[in-house]
Order: structure tokens, then sequence, then C-alpha cells
């Protein structure tokens, strides 16, 4: 009787994981654009979120090239707001990419790369706020998504993500993303820490998070754009002297009546005019033509808007109208000034962080990330020094009390993609525990 009940159980038990696990369908093998058969599992789907699921969240989900089962958990965020993941997935640190040649009115093409970090982690790659990318709201009077309600969203996200797959229960978690994110995963982290002390269900086994060139304070990092200029001799001596007495460090939002600030400004403005922001090494220069480095952004919309991209990632139809790989018409409600108290609070708890900067940013320029760890006053375990691949420098780090590590990118800019091979080989070493 006791061996017909337990078989019972286990029955049972049997049909709820298999409700529970990922529908087949939702694999997809090809892709318009690449080559043969993928070389990895990727999966996509929608999560619905909020009041009567009405956020439809869409993501990219691409099995670890190591061990799925015992490897962490990743999603990621791209910043913006209303930049869609999939930029992070083939620009970043994802195993495509898009081969950079002149549109020809065909589908782009699709390549392998070397640098993904899908060699050792589990990505998700998720399209929020809602109406970034694929997500999409049923209701098109809802409420316009705020940084404290996308934490919020995530976590949902996330906790109805890993009931659909349960295989991923056990695995550590981290949450990574870039730019503006950096104002929303701090909090995500943060929510999902007291979704899990108050018993939200299923736990989720949050480890930490990553964070690259990460929008913190936005007096703070926009006020360090001259003194990165200056120590990037970018401008003048003079003109930094000048700026520093007339301005006294704000150089944004300048009080109006303050004539001779303004006037500075402009002077630096003439200066870095013709300098890319996201990587000073670069110039401005005509994105439709493909000799500029940001052409490439052009293909993943040529990609994505492609009707038969979209049946291929099992889009719904009419859920979507022109696809950019960032845009910023998306609203969201930025309620999120600066993440610098959760980065406190996430401290206080234990969680692991790396932050990363490619120093030669100057859209979110290491200057001030430097400067708002130092200002969480935690002492230093390892005091600066270079880490190196083979016998090569590729940059600095400093890790601190708090299982914080800063590590900085030598001729890296605003995102990963203009030192992928060294910022994947940086997220591995700290991924597995390993010294930088």
């Amino acid at each position: 009787m006791v061996s017909w009940i337990l078989k019972l159980l286990l029955l049972q038990l049997c049909l709820v994981l298999l409700i529970q696990h990922v529908d087949p369908s939702s694999i997809i093998r090809y892709l318009p654009g690449f080559e043969g058969a993928l070389p990895f599992e990727l999966e996509t789907g929608y999560i619905g979120v909020g009041e009567a699921e009405e956020d439809q969240m869409f993501y990219y989900f691409i099995k670890s090239e190591r061990n799925p089962k015992e490897d962490p958990l990743l999603v990621w965020l791209t910043g913006g707001p209303g930049c869609s993941s999939f930029s992070g997935l083939v620009y970043e640190n994802g195993p495509l990419a898009f081969k950079v040649e002149a549109y020809n009115g065909s589908i782009p093409s699709l390549v392998s790369t070397t640098y993904s970090w899908t060699k050792v982690a589990n990505i998700i790659y998720l399209d929020q706020p809602v109406g970034t990318g694929f997500s999409y709201s049923r209701n098109p009077l809802a409420d316009i998504p705020s940084n404290t309600g996308s934490a919020k969203r995530v976590d949902e996200f996330v906790r109805k993500w890993l009931a659909k797959h349960p295989e991923y229960f056990s695995n550590p978690f981290y949450v990574a993303g870039n730019s503006y994110s950096g104002l929303v995963i701090p909090a995500i982290v943060q929510e999902i820490s007291n979704g899990n002390s108050i018993c939200c269900e299923p736990q989720i086994n949050l480890q930490g998070y990553v964070l690259g060139n990460p929008i913190t304070d936005g007096n703070l990092d926009g006020n360090s754009r001259i003194p990165f200029a200056h120590g990037k001799a970018l401008i003048s001596d003079e003109l930094y002297v000048s700026m520093k007495r007339s301005c006294g460090g704000i150089y944004f939002n300048v009080f109006p009546l303050n004539k001779e600030c303004l006037k500075l400004v402009q002077e630096y403005k003439k200066c870095v005019f013709r300098i890319y922001e996201e990587l000073i090494l670069a110039s401005n220069c005509d994105p439709t033509y493909p000799n500029c480095y940001t052409y490439r952004y052009s293909l993943s919309e040529y990609w994505a808007n492609n009707e038969s991209v979209r049946r291929a990632l099992k889009v719904v139809k009419g859920t979507t109208g022109k696809w950019k790989r960032c845009d910023y018409s998306v609203r969201c409600t930025q309620d999120i000034k600066s993440s610098i108290p959760y980065h406190i609070n996430n401290s206080i708890k234990g969680y692991r962080s790396l932050i990363l900067s490619g120093d030669h940013d100057m859209t979110i320029p290491f200057v001030s990330t430097r400067a708002w760890i130092a200002s969480l006053n935690y002492s230093i375990v390892e005091k600066w020094r270079p880490w190196m691949i083979l016998d090569k420098v590729d940059g600095y780090s400093q890790t601190y009390a708090n299982k914080m590590t800063f590590a900085t990118v030598k001729g890296g800019g605003h995102t990963l993609e203009y030192k992928p091979e060294e910022s994947s080989i940086l997220f591995k070493r700290w991924i597995s525990g390993q010294p930088l």
C-alpha cells in the first residue's frame, strides 16, 4: 500500500515537472542569416508580469556551453532606457555577431564569436522596460514604467521564468548589464533579496551582480567628464583651471546667471564635439557609411525587422511595430536618481559585485565610478594593481571588503563591444572566483 502511494506521488511530481519544463517549440535551431544549425541552444519567449500579466516581457535564453546544470545563471539588461538586450547578445557578450558589410537588401549575416560569456554561464537576455525590443503591453493605457517599477517587474519575471525552468533553481544567480541599467540593477538585486527573505517562491539563489560603465548618479557622472577630458588631454590646462574656478565643479545644469561658466562649457564642447564619447579613440561620423563604427548597429534593425526573423524568433504578430535597437522614445519615470544607497544595502547583505569601466569612455567616465565606490568607505582588500592576459596589461583592478571588485579595461569604451575578448576573460575569472 505504501509503495503504491509513493509511486503515485512520484508520478504526480513528474507530471508537474513536465508541465513546468520549457515547451520544446520555443527552442530555436536555425536563425535567418546564420549558416547551418546554431552551435548553442537558444530559447525565446514571453513571460507575463504585472497586473493580469499585461506586460509581456520578451527574452532570449542561451544555455551555457560548458555545464548548464551547474554554471551560473545571469539575466542581462541593456541600458537606454529602451535598448533591447539583443544589443548585448550580438554586440557585446553573446555567441553571435553581425558580419559588418554594406547592406544589400538581404538579411544581414550572423557569425559565431569566440568571446561569449555563454561559454561559462547561462544567460537570459531580457527586453525591459515594456516597450523595449519585442516586449509589449496588452494595455495601451498602462502606467508609464519607472525605475523602481522595473525592479519589481524583473524580480517577478525571474521567479516566473524559474518556475518554468526548475532545473535552474540551484544555479548561482547574478543580475548583469551596463550603462543606464546601472540605476536599475542594484535596485533589482535589493528587490530579489527582499523577496527571498519574505518567502517569495521560487527562491532565487542570488549571489551578486555585474555592471559595465554604469550610470550611478547623474550629477556625479556628468560633472566627471571635465576632469576626465583634461586627464586624457582633450582640453587644455588653462581651460580646465578656468572651469574649476568659475564652475565650482558643476559643469552641467549650470546656474543660468553664471555666465562665465556657461561660456567655458561652450569652449569645452567645441574641443570635444568631434570625439565619439563612447570611445574617445574614435571620431563622430555618419552612421550610414559602412566604414563608420556605429554603422553595425543598423544591421540589427535590418535583421530584426525582417518578417522571416520574427517568425523564427516566435515574436507574437502585431505586438511590435518597427523594432529599434535603442528606442529612446520608450517612456520611463526616472525615480532613482542615485543607485548608491542600493549598493550600500546590497553590500551589507554580502552580495558580490564586479564593476567594469572601459577607461576610454567619456559617457560614464571611470573617474565618477571610482569616486562613488570610494564614497562607500569600505577598506581595500587588494590594492590597485594591473590585471593581465599573458604578459600584457589589459587594465587595473582593486577589491574592497564589501566583496566589490572594480576593474578598468584598458582601451575599452562605454560597452563591452570595444574590448570583447578582454572583457570576457575578466568576467570568466571573476565569476569562477579566480584572481583577476
